[in-house]
């Protein structure tokens, strides 16, 4: 025979030769790929099922179906006892862990004094064994710590599309988090960490040091207060920047690191006299891999990598060769989810198997380009294009944007990177020696850091939640891309299928645009969003008096970008209070907005001044509306209710705008703080639903004002404070008429339709 069997040769069953059609024995034929799936994909199926029967979730029904289907696709029917034998095991450890004991419960709302030690995240106590989050977490480096704060329960899912923070730090083992938390004292890490973060930053600057901390252990607790040169704006910030760019991915230790260290290590056993050990360098490399993941702590997706690196290492020693990726993936699946069955909802393990499962397909995007091109630019390029693609739902989903020069600036970086990893990690090893390989290192941090300045300033597409439709859609059209790549279907079914796909997701939320009131939970603060058809109007965007935390940038604008908002045709500052208006100044400076409406013109309040002067620099007409003014936006009326203007009140609450909405079968209003006895004096009408003003204050809906608005519901903006917001008289006025009342810090955001 002169012919061969190409890796994409068509028949089965036959071998084309160039002399004749030899024919293939059925017996030797190839089994078609279900037949081929690794016992351990069903099994991880089963234990996910599992984990969400514990959560309660109905998805634990289709990964029963996955599981069964593949098991007996496989025709390994020995498979489903194991099969339903990993299903309880996943149940019976999230029940393990949803019921943990929570060792200082007894503590919560005390004023406490905590000692232990600092790991950039958490605070470990000594006695009892517990971690505590920290808020504002404080910029001291890793080491012992002792802080003083109010222990309260952390809050879940507050905003639309917002980060349950909750969950998140149970998953991290933490129940509570210190509120407030004052440092009293601190001691800088000793030991093999503080070594080799002392290495890390031998010789560097401070952003230098900070960014590779984060590269090297993903601790990106320094880096994320600094900021580029020459500013200290919040949105031009490094941490930004990188995730502006596509490269938040480089702070997050992954399977990146592991490889490039691992592949150094083979270097070094294979290239020096250490290769004299043999195969034993193949346990010793596992066992450093293990030193590695003891050095930066577990997480998601440096544990799977770990994982995968040492069963790729222990096949190699015990002479099995290449193992299959799919059953590695799986079989380390099968471990993370066994130790922390919380890690099924974690994004970054979801990224980093979904990322790994994108790669698979390398050889088969590679064999698409043109064969002329040269090998060290299609694997990385091809590498570059199917981890993006394969992460992209989960990005939008849970970042609400997707990087447009992700490609290009990840081209860029990754060289860098390959040189980077292994010489910071060499630095960390020498301790105060670092400053040998920092010498080279400070200018490859300088070459990122200048990558992700350049491609951060490029615009991102902004994306809003995605549902389940929107995840099937993407599935059929992965399907029909892997498919393709592995020449199974023609070029125009995969275009028909994105295009059926894109269509099918964007036409319904065009052809029925929502209406409705969202009252967004930014704290002890205001922000309400009003959309009906092509009107999205904000009136104010909360904000706090202390710390350094943006709720414009951090809270409300990420909860826009969840609910599909991604410009404003108005933006109302009712009055010059922070909690009202200090957040619009991140939302005119990230979003499009067409016009700006306030009541009085304080130009002597700093935080009114600095709105202002940032609508005069985006070139956004500012309007003083006055009672009477207001628009019409279908069949919905806005109107104006207050101030009426000069003379203006000494105090601000007096002057705040109010705005009624109108729609055929629905009335309701936004009041600001407009105390009595200025809310009896709007001639408000019938309410259906009312947002009381001042947070529930004791001067807001005074018995006059409900008897003429006779609402139904009561929604009261309102967080975490000190002025005894919302006040029990008031509380006692609603319930006596048998008001529902719908608090934000206790239900989070309220979304009320407009009828």
């Amino acid at each position: 025979m002169t012919g061969n069997v190409g890796r994409h040769a068509q028949p089965v069953g036959r071998v084309e030769t160039t002399d004749s059609v030899v024919p293939v024995r059925p017996d030797i034929q190839q089994a078609a790929w279900w037949q081929r799936i690794p016992a351990a994909v069903p099994l991880v199926f089963g234990m996910i099922a599992g984990i969400l029967l514990g959560f309660a979730s109905g998805w634990w029904v289709l990964a029963t179906l996955l599981a069964l289907g593949l098991t007996a696709a496989s025709r390994r029917w020995w498979l489903t006892g194991l099969v339903l034998l990993a299903g309880g095991a996943g149940y019976v450890r999230e029940q393990n862990w949803e019921h943990a004991p929570d060792l200082l419960a007894g503590y919560v709302g005390g004023t406490l004094t905590l000692q232990g030690h600092w790991d950039g995240q958490f605070l470990s106590l000594k006695d009892p064994a517990a971690k505590v989050a920290l808020s504002p977490k404080p910029t001291d480096p890793p080491g012992e710590l002792r802080v003083s704060g109010v222990l309260v329960r952390p809050a879940g899912v507050r905003i639309p599309g917002g980060f349950d923070d909750a969950f998140w730090l149970r998953a991290q083992g933490v129940h509570e988090l210190l509120a407030g938390a004052a440092v009293r004292s601190s001691v800088p890490e000793r030991g093999i960490r503080g070594w080799f973060r002392r290495g890390l930053a031998a010789g560097l600057t401070p952003q230098q040091a900070a960014l590779l901390t984060a590269v090297e252990l993903g601790d990106k607790n320094a880096v994320s207060h600094e900021t580029f040169e020459g500013s200290t704006a919040q949105e031009d910030g490094v941490q930004t920047a990188f995730t502006r760019a596509g490269l938040a991915h480089l702070m997050a230790l992954s399977g990146q690191n592991v490889a490039l260290l691992t592949g150094l290590l083979t270097l070094l056993f294979i290239r020096t006299p250490l290769g004299r050990i043999g195969l034993a360098r193949y346990p010793v490399m596992i066992v450093l891999l293990g030193a590695f993941l003891w050095l930066v702590g577990p997480s998601p997706s440096i544990t799977r990598a770990v994982l995968m690196g040492a069963a790729v290492l222990a096949g190699q020693w015990s002479g099995r060769g290449r193992l299959d990726v799919y059953g590695v993936l799986a079989l380390t699946a099968l471990v993370g989810l066994a130790a922390q069955p919380a890690w099924l909802f974690d994004v970054g393990f979801v990224l980093s198997y979904l990322a790994v499962l994108g790669l698979t397909l390398s050889s088969w995007a590679a064999s698409r380009l043109p064969e002329r091109w040269p090998t060290w630019i299609r694997f990385p390029l091809v590498a570059t294009v199917l981890a993006e693609a394969a992460t992209l739902p989960v990005v939008a989903g849970s970042f609400h944007q997707v990087p447009l020069t992700g490609l290009p600036a990840n081209l860029l970086a990754e060289g860098v990177m390959a040189a980077l990893v292994p010489l910071g990690f060499l630095a960390g090893l020498l301790g105060p020696l670092g400053f040998v390989p920092n010498a080279l290192n400070g200018l490859l941090l300088n070459a990122l850091l200048w990558i992700a300045h350049t491609f951060g300033q490029a615009p991102v597409l902004s994306w809003g939640m995605i549902g389940a439709a929107g995840f099937a859609a993407y599935a059929v059209f992965a399907a029909a891309l892997t498919l393709w790549l592995t020449r199974r279907v023609r070029l125009w079914a995969l275009a028909l299928t994105a295009l059926l796909c894109t269509l099918g997701t964007a036409l319904p939320a065009r052809l029925q645009t929502p209406r409705e009131v969202v009252y967004l939970d930014v704290g002890q603060g205001d922000s309400t969003l009003i959309r009906a058809g092509a009107l999205r109007m904000l009136i104010d965007g909360g904000g706090t008096p202390r710390g350094d935390y943006d709720v414009g940038a951090k809270t409300v604008v990420p909860a826009l970008h969840a609910l599909g908002v991604h410009a404003l045709e108005i933006v109302v500052a009712t009055h010059a209070d922070a909690d009202h208006i200090e957040g619009l100044v991140s939302v005119l400076k990230l979003l499009p907005v067409g016009e700006l409406w306030i009541g009085q013109r304080k130009t002597e309040d700093p935080l009114l001044a600095e709105l202002l002067d940032v609508a005069d620099l985006k070139h956004i007409p500012v309007r003083e509306v006055r009672r009477g003014d207001g628009l019409q936006a279908g069949d919905i009326s806005l109107t104006v209710l207050w101030p009426r203007g000069q003379p203006w009140s000494t105090a601000d609450n007096d002057n705040s705008v109010v705005i009624r909405l109108d729609s055929p079968r629905f009335h309701t209003a936004v009041l600001g703080d407009l105390p009595d006895p200025a809310e009896t004096l709007l001639g408000m009408g019938q309410l259906d639903l009312l947002k009381t003003a001042h947070h529930g204050s004791r001067f807001s809906s005074t018995d006059p004002f409900l008897n003429e608005t006779q609402p139904k519901d009561v929604v009261i903006s309102v967080g975490r404070n000190t002025y005894g917001h919302p006040n029990p008289d008031l509380l006692a006025r609603l319930a006596a008429r048998g008001v529902r009342v719908w608090r934000t810090d206790q239900v989070g955001t309220v979304r009320w339709p407009i009828p």
